[in-house]
């Protein structure tokens, strides 16, 4: 992986191996670093839960991958404003193509962070 991200080598069963290590729950991953993510569903997203990933802002994090759980679904309209409002971009789709992805772009480098929803 490029940097020192770490890399997500499976997901489910309530979590994710991060660097063969078992994380559970679901994960936040800023500046390389992840972290517990207090996120268990989309009804609990909200600007407060992405503070780390604006409080980084743009020159950090290009953009910041969500992964919305089993199926893909837009994400509240409060977050997309302090998104949009911080510079920061925005992809999101279901956790296990949100994975398979940010292992891909961390490869390229590519300056971004994960919120990974467990399923």
């Amino acid at each position: 992986m490029a940097r020192d991200a770490p890399s997500i080598d499976a997901y489910g069963d309530g979590g994710f191996r991060l660097s063969g290590a078992r994380h559970e729950g679901s994960v936040l991953i800023v500046k390389d670093r992840a972290q517990p993510w207090p996120v268990a569903s989309l009804a609990e997203l909200t600007p407060e839960a992405l503070a780390p990933v604006l409080e980084a802002g743009p020159r950090e994090v290009e953009f910041v991958l969500l992964g919305l759980g089993a199926a893909n679904a837009l994400p509240p309209r409060a977050v997309r404003e302090a998104l949009s409002k911080a510079g920061i971009g925005l992809e999101f789709m279901d956790t296990p193509t949100a994975a398979r992805m940010y292992n891909v772009l961390t490869a390229e480098g590519r300056r971004l962070a994960a919120g990974l929803i467990a399923i």
